[in-house]
């Protein structure tokens, strides 16, 4: 399909539905079918540092009962471990298990080899610009919607 600028933000859902697909197809064919993209993403987070649920519903940008479902089956699946925080027992604790450290292993290999599929024949000039106006565009989304909170929360 031929995109104008009038329709960025149908190419950009476009290209987000498109690389799910390419990094489920390739967990489907490491029998990881059960797998989201979603997943991969908590498991390279994860495999950075500790994080409390809290923080990691804040990062992903999920509701709560949303990471809530994603962390079970990683639980289940003996990739996460998930302990009571000591400094509030109201809090979990998540990190990764050598399991999940292997499992992040497979999954950081799909995202590098989506990264140079999706950035062929880009220039390192070039994937600076895209960077920087994607960031851009999120920034004033990302405004409009903290506007549009503010202004609900004052009406109440």
């Amino acid at each position: 399909m031929d995109y104008t600028v009038s329709q960025v933000v149908s190419l950009i859902s476009h290209i987000h539905t498109s690389t799910q697909d390419f990094i489920n197809k390739k967990l489907s064919s490491s029998q990881k079918s059960h797998f989201v993209s979603s997943h991969g993403y908590i498991l390279f987070l994860l495999s950075k540092k500790s994080m409390t649920m809290g923080e990691l519903t804040s990062v992903i940008n999920r509701d709560k009962s949303t990471t809530t479902v994603l962390i079970k089956k990683l639980k289940d699946e003996g990739l996460v471990k998930v302990q009571v925080n000591p400094q509030d027992t109201r809090s979990r604790i998540l990190s990764l298990t050598a399991k999940g450290k292997k499992m992040n292993e497979l999954t950081s290999s799909i995202s590098c080899q989506l990264l140079d599929l999706c950035y062929k024949g880009f220039s390192d000039e070039e994937k600076e610009n895209l960077l920087k106006l994607l960031k851009k565009m999120s920034e004033n989304v990302d405004w409009e919607l903290s506007s549009q909170n503010q202004s609900y929360s004052e009406e109440e």
